[in-house]
């Protein structure tokens, strides 16, 4: 949930090329829920309405993070950035087998992009994990 649900959905077509799928206004103008594509991925999202819903700004930032599949995050990061996304973590080569970078967009929510690199058993993903470790 977001304040400035409709401003949220121009920057996610402009930062991470969305796609609009649809949208339910309510009559104060403010979004009651909309849907968006990001390569395959679709989200859900709408104006915050406290006390149930809070955008993070409400509450000192948010616990969540969006996972999103993406073909090429080194471009999607490039995009995002430019059109004013917050760069958390560079595009980085992970234990688990995914290239993935962190964002902040303007709305305070934080999006974790990848591109799957590697098929790996459970087994090598907690071995490289381990070797990290020490």
């Amino acid at each position: 949930m977001i304040d400035g649900a409709a401003a949220a959905i121009d920057f996610y077509v402009e930062a991470f090329g969305a796609e609009e799928l649809f949208r339910l206004g309510r009559p104060d103008g403010r979004l009651a829920h909309a849907e968006v594509r990001i390569q395959g991925s679709t989200l859900m999202l709408g104006d915050a309405e406290p006390p149930v819903f809070r955008a993070p700004a409400a509450v000192g930032g948010t616990a969540v993070a969006l996972h999103v599949f993406v073909d090429d995050v080194d471009t999607l990061t490039r995009r995002a950035v430019a059109a004013g996304a917050e760069l958390l973590q560079p595009p980085t080569d992970q234990f688990h087998g995914d290239r993935t970078a962190i964002l902040r967009d303007p709305f305070g929510h934080v999006w974790i992009f990848l591109t799957h690199l590697e098929d790996l058993e459970p087994a090598e993903i907690a071995r490289r994990a381990a070797d990290l470790a020490h």
